[in-house]
């Protein structure tokens, strides 16, 4: 009886694989966290510009996308022209590289900028809605860098802007 029940257990597993069961891939790309690649990002002004290496490729395409978060210092205008100081605010922005096609040894170094700011709504930065708010600049703090193959996320790093 037993011998029977092992031969059944052995031919259910053997026909799960001959119908298809597949096996899983996982993704395989990786920022490089130390040395002379690990990934910098630096506060530009309106921007953060993100510098590394990543290694490990293996799909048919990769992505990396950055998204960096600060705090911005706001002036507001008024309509005769004139300046005065804003209400700061939280901003996040965020850049890509778009896909690239993987390279045959796998590895890229990369340089990623981020876009500058989105207009801020007049308010609650400026006294009233005829007042134009504009970003002088901005105080960034991290960077989060994400590494995706063919669409899906293999590895995510988060970097302190300097």
């Amino acid at each position: 009886m037993r011998r029977i029940a092992i031969a059944i257990t052995t031919l259910a597993a053997l026909a799960g694989l001959a119908i298809g069961a597949a096996p899983a891939y996982a993704q395989s790309g990786h920022f490089i966290e130390s040395g002379a690649g690990a990934p910098t990002c630096t506060d530009i002004g309106l921007q953060v510009e993100c510098t590394g290496k990543v290694a490990g490729l293996g799909g048919t395409t990769f992505e990396i996308t950055v998204q960096a978060e600060g705090i911005a210092t706001v002036v507001c205008i008024n309509p005769a022209g004139n300046r005065a100081p804003g209400q700061d605010t939280a901003v996040t922005v965020s850049g890509t590289t778009t896909p690239l096609p993987t390279p045959r040894n796998g590895q890229f170094v990369f340089t990623v900028t981020t876009d500058s700011p989105a207009p801020l709504p007049a308010t609650p930065t400026c006294p009233n809605e005829q007042w134009t708010p504009v970003i002088t600049d901005v105080a960034f703090t991290t960077a989060t860098l994400t590494l995706l193959e063919d669409g899906v996320v293999s590895d995510v790093i988060t970097v302190t802007v300097t």
